[in-house]
């Protein structure tokens, strides 16, 4: 298929990824630097959503707080989430693309190191606790839709999966260092300490970012992809949508893959959120300390970085879809696993397999869309974060929690295993983006 014909195929200019045949990522020194720091912010952000249910028990004993209660801080969180998905994702395509989102990011992470400071020193009540999760919300929807296209945009497109398979390890190893530095800090101080991580990394990763995704780096990285013959991300170093406030959405909603990418993700994250939150919990009852259960419920971070790195570069060769339907069937079957566990040994097994699923479906989603609407990256997955994970959040551990008090683990998660399994629906509606793997790319 020609440059034409592809951009005939796709609309509004957006061509095909052309994948690649080469299993040897190539990109300028600046791009790995670049993959370094966003990936710090990943685990940043992994840290933030792991601290919560690390001490969870912690919090609940000292409010005298039920499962339902304890999903509530969980779904105050994810509904600033949406606006924070939503609201930074317009705003990043509307300042431009490129050199230019790495403002708009940093000052979403800000609000998470704001949200973090607060709650280590200005928690004296259960009401303050739930306020100060609406800044981590705002930045944990607003800064991950525009770290992965920031990403994105300073890579070849050929090598866009493994980017962001790359970029994604924060994520597991996120997972895991929680549970280590959460059982450390428990042994020494209490559950407010534990926050005090997200201002501590924080900062390091936002004067990072400023100092490297500058205009002049990013026309150095072009300029190599040009010389090596292969794909711009984009066609220019920074593009900014025309019209008004709303035509990114527009944009992006014209999209059938990321109206379907919405459903898909958000059943995945519904597995997700449900699973997480109550794994210390379920670990405590089976007589593990606080220190231990925070230890293993991390145990799928030392697998995780497997699967989304071998996953988002299989997707640049063998296209989105396939690895994603692959990856379903695995989740599925990892949460069946945790009927099964009946102590440390069986735990750790169980979340190690599960780390081989658990985060590789997202940064392969994120390549589906960033190839599908380009110049609305930030928006479309701002949409899709905000909205699949936003929502999958705020309903899916009080629900989750409602379960488990009236019929127990085991059917929580047969519940959660039937709801990632449905993602097989949305997923045969959507088109695939790389070339010579499907007919055209939904828009």
């Amino acid at each position: 298929m020609t440059a034409d014909q592809a951009s005939a195929a796709t609309g509004s200019g957006a061509e095909l990824n052309p994948g690649t045949k080469s299993w040897k990522p190539r990109a300028h020194p600046i791009s790995w630097l670049t993959l370094v720091v966003t990936t710090g912010a990943i685990l940043m952000t992994s840290i933030d959503n792991g601290i919560l249910p690390a001490v969870l028990p912690q919090i609940s004993a000292e409010y005298g707080l039920d499962a339902k209660q304890g999903g509530l801080i969980n779904s105050v969180f994810f509904g600033a989430l949406v606006l924070g998905g939503i609201l930074f994702g317009i705003i990043a395509d509307r300042v431009g693309t490129g050199y230019r989102r790495t403002w708009t990011w940093n000052i979403a992470m800000l609000l998470a190191i704001l949200g973090g400071a607060l709650t280590f020193g200005a928690t004296t009540s259960f009401f303050l606790l739930l306020l100060w999760r609406v800044p981590m919300g705002l930045s944990r929807g607003g800064s991950e839709p525009v770290n992965v296209a920031l990403v994105s945009e300073w890579w070849p497109k050929e090598h866009r999966g493994f980017a962001l398979g790359v970029h994604h390890t924060g994520f597991p190893i996120g997972q895991f260092a929680t549970g280590a530095l959460i059982a450390a800090i428990l042994g020494v101080a209490g559950w407010r300490e534990a926050f005090l991580l997200i201002p501590l990394l924080g900062i390091i990763i936002v004067v990072l970012q400023a100092f490297v995704g500058t205009k002049k780096n990013q026309q150095k990285v072009y300029d190599w992809i040009d010389e090596n013959h292969l794909t711009r991300p984009l066609p220019e170093l920074s593009t900014k949508l025309s019209g008004g406030v709303m035509a990114p959405v527009r944009e992006a909603l014209k999209s059938p893959n990321v109206r379907w990418a919405v459903v898909l993700v958000f059943l995945f994250l519904w597995g997700e959120a449900g699973a997480v939150t109550f794994l210390t919990t379920q670990f405590v009852q089976l007589g593990m300390s606080a220190g231990q259960a925070a230890l293993i419920a991390g145990a799928s971070g030392l697998t995780g970085w497997i699967g989304q790195v071998v996953w988002g570069t299989v997707s640049d060769h063998v296209g989105r879809k396939f690895s994603i339907a692959f990856l379903i069937i695995g989740w599925s079957l990892a949460l069946l696993g945790m009927i099964f566990i009946v102590g440390t040994t069986s735990a750790w097994l169980v979340l190690l397999f599960w780390g081989l699923f658990r985060n590789a479906p997202f940064p392969v989603v994120y390549a589906l869309l960033i190839d599908s609407v380009p110049k609305a990256a930030g928006t479309a997955m701002g949409i899709m974060i905000g909205i699949a994970l936003g929502l999958s959040g705020v309903f899916a551990s009080i629900v989750a929690g409602a379960i488990i008090d009236a019929y127990g683990f085991t059917t929580h998660y047969i519940v959660l295993a039937a709801i990632v399994a449905l993602a097989l629906i949305p997923l045969s509606r959507i088109k695939e983006t790389v070339a010579g793997r499907g007919k055209e790319v939904a828009r």
